[in-house]
């Protein structure tokens, strides 16, 4: 264990890629723990953890949320909640908001979010009167409910790494909680709005509303295809996320005639790329979660948390703020794959219930996601806006604090997170 944990910190250091931090971190585990023999296996399980049926999913969903991007649903969607709140004060902030809580069912990945639709509001917001740092940090915080609303990367990821929960009821557990991310981001910003008397986009009526609503309906079917199919017992998940993408590949061509062959070759070059970051972390963390398995460092944490208190609201806080100070320095997939298989078995034996702290985690890591010093997306919402990074973070703290309130009640109330898993057994 000891010449693990210490290739690891000595890796991470340096700045290895943290896929090959895990694998080399598992060899010297593995090495350690039983020599030659331990190590011959190592092949065998980096195939076994890419080789599901399950993780088919993946590159579909990617390819989906590619084609929507190059489709121009942004854009539509952006038009729709225009009309609908334009007469309210800071209309394109809330705009911001509820455009992330619909678009994040198409992609389910926090970057892609703040980089589709901060190209198009934040010089909008700009040229309308808000900072740059007002515009670069409302996008940041509202583009990670992304991986909480199904479908979800992130979730499909935890399922095939933890395999003690289903996505379906991942998909099911994270409706709530991405909904409520989203109502508390709108209370921040109505008083920030009534506070530096923001703006109103302009005057609008219902019958202007629902013009521009009319051309989003198709594309907003892609998250019921894929929700409907998997929720009713139709399809499978990884069914489900192939007839999305072929769905949206003819949405493009016959509805909005927006899609080229060009345009379809660049949206499977990034499918590619991203799915290859993915699978390669996937089959990496198979190997330091055999280690960590066969070591008993599951136990041996769950034993730690059990020494500093005896009281489960403590114990998960003290993991939560663990997961925000690990997501400081990573992203949330290579994150919740280092982390995942350490402590779900910790926490599910101190007496956890795995869906409820599945989704505590992958929200906590998502938050982390814009805590500096890195918070990639904060990041990359403040170079769109031409900000400097530190004026984000201090403009992005009032809804930092309520995605905090958040990760509190989620974390508390266990029956909230479980009512819709519930009604669906």
């Amino acid at each position: 264990m000891t010449s693990a944990i210490a290739v690891f910190v000595v890796l991470i250091l340096i700045g290895t890629p943290i896929a090959l931090v895990m694998v080399m971190s598992g060899l010297a585990g593995g090495w350690e723990l039983g020599g030659l023999r331990f190590l011959q296996i190592i092949s065998e399980r980096m195939f076994s953890g890419v080789s599901g049926y399950l993780l088919m999913a993946v590159p579909y969903f990617i390819f989906t949320s590619e084609l929507m991007n190059q489709a121009g649903l942004t854009e539509r969607l952006i038009a729709f909640n225009n009309a609908l709140l334009g007469r309210i004060r800071g209309a394109l902030s809330h705009v911001n908001i509820v455009v992330s809580l619909f678009f994040s069912g198409l992609t389910g990945a926090a970057i892609t979010d703040t980089v589709a639709v901060g190209k198009i509001l934040i010089p909008a917001m700009k040229k309308e009167g808000y900072s740059p740092a007002y515009s670069a940090a409302v996008t940041a915080c509202s583009s990670i409910i992304g991986p909480i609303i199904p479908p979800s990367v992130v979730m499909v990821v935890y399922a095939a790494i933890l395999r003690n929960v289903s996505v379906l009821d991942l998909f099911a557990a994270g409706i709530l909680p991405g909904v409520l991310m989203a109502f508390t981001l709108l209370v921040a910003s109505g008083i920030m709005a009534w506070l530096y008397k923001f703006p109103r986009h302009g005057d609008t009526n219902l019958r202007a509303a629902a013009k521009a609503f009319v051309p989003t309906i198709p594309a907003l079917l892609v998250p019921v295809i894929i929700l409907g199919g998997i929720l009713g017992g139709f399809t499978t998940i990884t069914e489900a996320s192939a007839f999305a993408a072929m769905y949206t590949v003819i949405l493009g061509f016959l509805v909005y005639r927006t899609l080229t062959l060009h345009k379809i070759w660049l949206s499977l070059i990034a499918t590619v790329r991203f799915s290859g970051v993915v699978f390669f972390l996937l089959a990496a963390s198979t190997v330091l979660g055999w280690f960590v398995t066969r070591s008993g460092i599951a136990r041996d944490a769950a034993d730690m948390i059990t020494s500093v208190s005896d009281n489960w609201i403590i114990q998960i806080m003290l993991v939560n703020l663990l997961l925000i100070l690990l997501g400081t320095v990573l992203d949330v997939l290579p994150a919740l794959v280092v982390v995942a298989p350490v402590l779900v078995p910790a926490m599910v034996q101190l007496g956890f219930d795995p869906l409820h702290f599945a989704i505590v985690m992958i929200i906590t890591l998502n938050v982390a996601n814009i805590t500096p010093p890195v918070g990639m997306t904060l990041m990359t919402a403040s170079q769109i806006a031409g900000v400097s990074y530190e004026k984000a973070i201090i403009t992005s703290l009032p809804f930092y604090i309520s995605h905090l309130a958040v990760i509190v009640i989620v974390s508390l109330w266990p029956a909230f997170v479980l009512f819709i898993p519930n009604l669906l057994d």
